[in-house]
This record gives structure tokens, sequence and C-alpha cells, in this order.
């Protein structure tokens, strides 16, 4: 994300931040209409889609402000993107417990989702626009499609599910209580092969070609290697405690 110092008496800055959050929205609005038109996306629906298009442009608002940044960068217009499919799987996911499953359309959002999610890093990268909120708003978007796709597939599998897609929110959770978990922990690749490792079958189980067996194995599998990417993370917080606790004081 590119920054920009300052700002000016007409209220430049604010706007210019709200630009992209706000098409971001417009085009939620525009996949909630064509879902509309395809599925007969009811009121239900067409709430929680939009409520999670409204969420994004005023978290991403408010991030590119306190970044002092006056632009979505390359890479976020990209996670953007991922974030309005998301909005729409949101809405299908509702949309299963209103008026019936909508498997096929779901699965062709979130599969291009996942798509997504490595093109953005890669955009990051070639043109140098990495950034901490960027990659804050990777993350989220990917915790949150996974939470969603755990609550499409619960009702079939089971809502035991569901610790996969709540796992990111119990670990941040656990800083109300634990300080030392409120540490910065260092970069690891391997999360975001978890992750995309969780989606991937999330979207399986969600398109229901999978036998039973091998939805049970694929399940079992994925919460193995969510528990060992969380367990590492908490044990090299719980080791690095001194630290954090030096670093409060400190500030």
């Amino acid at each position: 994300m590119k920054g920009d110092e300052g700002w000016d008496e007409s209220g430049g800055m604010v706007r210019s931040v709200a630009k992209g959050p706000v098409l971001g929205l417009l085009a939620q609005i525009v996949l909630l209409g064509f879902l509309a038109f395809t599925v007969q996306l009811t009121v239900a629906g067409w709430i929680a889609g939009l409520t999670v298009g409204i969420v994004v442009m005023i978290l991403l608002s408010r991030g590119l402000a306190a970044a002092g940044a006056r632009r979505l960068g390359p890479a976020d217009w990209v996670t953007l993107a991922r974030s309005v499919l998301v909005g729409g799987i949101t809405a299908l996911t509702v949309e299963s417990f209103v008026s019936g499953r909508h498997a096929g359309v779901l699965v062709v959002l979130s599969a291009t989702a996942l798509a997504l999610d490595g093109v953005d890093g890669w955009v990051a990268r070639r043109t140098g626009t990495a950034s901490a909120l960027g990659a804050i708003f990777d993350q989220e978007v990917d915790a949150f499609l996974i939470l969603v796709l755990c609550v499409f597939v619960a009702p079939s599998v089971g809502w035991w599910v569901l610790i996969l897609g709540l796992a990111r929110y119990l670990f941040l959770a656990a800083g109300w209580f634990l300080p030392w978990m409120n540490g910065t922990l260092p970069p690891r690749y391997w999360r975001k092969v978890v992750a995309a490792a969780q989606g991937i079958v999330l979207t399986a189980v969600a398109s229901g070609v999978l036998p039973g067996w091998l939805t049970a194995a694929a399940l079992v599998v994925a919460t193995a290697l969510l528990a060992e990417s969380f367990g590492r993370d908490v044990w090299w917080l719980w080791r690095h405690r001194a630290q954090t606790a030096t670093g409060r004081l400190a500030g």
C-alpha cells in the first residue's frame, strides 16, 4: 500500500482512503445481484452478504487511515476481490439454511477465492508493495472463508467441524486472558500452507463428491495440520513470553 503523509483541508485523505473499500462494497452488491438472478437469493442471503461487504469497507478504511495510506496496493485489490467472493459464499451459506443448498455455485466461488489466495502475495512481492496491513487483510479473509465453509458443511458432517473455523478466533481471544499470547510471531510460510489446505478440504467436502470415508479422512488430516500449526505457535509464544512481558513494560 502506498502511503502519503498529511491530510488536506478539504478532507482529500478521507476520500482517497474510502475509494477502494467503497468500490469493494459496490462489487459485493453486483455479485449479490448476480446470485439473486441465478439462485434466487432471499432477503436473508442479501443481508448476510451485504453485512460482510459493509464490515470489510469499514475495517479496511480504518486500517488504511491508521497506516496513513491513500490507496490500495496492487495485491490489496486482489485480496479485496477475494473478500467480495467470501461475501457471496457467506450469502449462499445463510441461504442453505433458508431455502436450500447451492453447493455448485458456492464451490465455484470458493475455488476462485482459493486460487486468488496464491496471487495476492505474488503480486505484492513482484511490485514491492507488501505491507503489514495487506498481510493482515489477507490473513483475515483466509480465516473468515474457512469459518464460513465450516458453517456450510457442518449440517452434513457434524458441527464439530466448526473448530477448524473458530481456531484462529479462539487463538486471538486467548490473548485477553493470557498476555503472553499477544506476542509477535515470526513469519512462517507453513501457516499459509495449512490455511490453504483447510480451504481446499472444506471446498471439496462442500462439493459433496467425496465418499464418506474420504471426507472423514480429509477432515481428520485438516484438523491435525491445524492443531500442529497453532500448537507450534503457542509453544513459540510460551518460550518467548519473557520477551513479550519486557516489550509491554518498555512500551
